[in-house]
């Protein structure tokens, strides 16, 4: 997962917040246990955020424990314990970065990349045994989309499209009702769509000085000897945000369709305020905008 899907803290109430920490803690706590420390380094807030989400589900009250983390060994943290949705999302964490890393080895022969990518190769082969049908649909997805990446293609809807796919699976794979899997695949296919365009435009400067594939670079037509960074981003700025802001529409609606037992304080803050908020924190990043702030 990419790190973008987090609340929006100033917006939860302290006990929200706890409670959303302890779920982040839960899925570290998992990964550990089964998997050993390596793994924990891919650790991020996406994870959470899947976590909150499908146990929410769940009208089954969450054992919250009091323990001490590796990184904090003095102060006890909350931590969720023997939630099947925490165990779940800390697997799709995995898969995903597992996938990225085969991807970077792949496209860019990152030696970084391939050292986590042997470290993890024990975690994935007990992943593609409990889960052989998603890992098959999500690595087919994957290998579509580094296709078309390594074509270099201009559409932008179509590389959107897979990842959105790629989410849809992890989200419908859950072992929810009947009633909830296609909602949490719209959302999930939503979502995905967001987070491979942020994700883009997040990484507009570093791939115009690395040469690797960008969508929006060939969709809209950079050219270095015509415009700078800026003035690229700056031209494209408002389909960019329109697109981002129809993503989370199209996820928000689908997660109106989902009754929330629990969490829901919780799952609002990310889905109304905190991707809103992240979507207009990286839109900046590059902009004439973001290098007034630095100036004042």
């Amino acid at each position: 997962m990419t790190g973008y899907v987090i609340a929006d803290k100033p917006e939860m109430k302290v006990r929200e917040y706890e409670l959303y920490n302890a779920y982040y803690c839960g899925v570290c706590k998992s990964i550990a246990d089964r998997y050993g420390q390596i793994p924990r380094l891919l650790l991020s807030y996406d994870s959470a955020f899947a976590a909150v989400l499908l146990a929410g589900l769940s009208e089954e009250k969450e054992k919250i424990c009091s323990e001490h983390c590796i990184i904090h060994p003095v102060k006890k943290k909350f931590i969720i314990r023997e939630e099947p949705a925490v165990d779940y999302a800390a697997d799709i964490l995995l898969i995903l970065a597992y996938a990225k890393l085969e991807d970077d080895i792949r496209d860019e022969g990152k030696v970084s990349a391939r050292s986590l990518h042997l470290l993890l190769k024990g975690a994935f082969r007990k992943l593609q045994a409990a889960y052989p049908k998603m890992c098959r649909e999500i690595s087919a997805l994957l290998e579509e989309l580094s296709g078309l990446e390594k074509e270099k293609g201009d559409s932008l809807d179509r590389t959107c499209e897979l990842f959105g796919k790629v989410m849809a699976v992890t989200f419908s794979s859950w072992q929810g009702s009947d009633a909830e899997k296609p909602v949490l695949e719209k959302m999930g296919d939503a979502l995905g769509r967001w987070m491979y365009l942020v994700d883009a435009w997040d990484d507009i400067g570093e791939n115009i000085r690395d040469g690797n594939y960008n969508p929006l670079i060939y969709r809209f037509g950079f050219d270095p000897s015509a415009e700078s960074e800026t003035a690229f981003r700056e031209r494209i700025l408002e389909r960019v945000r329109f697109l981002l802001y129809h993503y989370l529409g199209e996820m928000s609606k689908a997660y109106d369709l989902l009754t929330m037992r629990k969490n829901k304080g919780v799952t609002d803050n990310v889905v109304y305020f905190g991707l809103h908020r992240k979507t207009e924190e990286v839109l900046k990043k590059g902009t004439a905008e973001k290098e007034n702030e630095r100036s004042l």
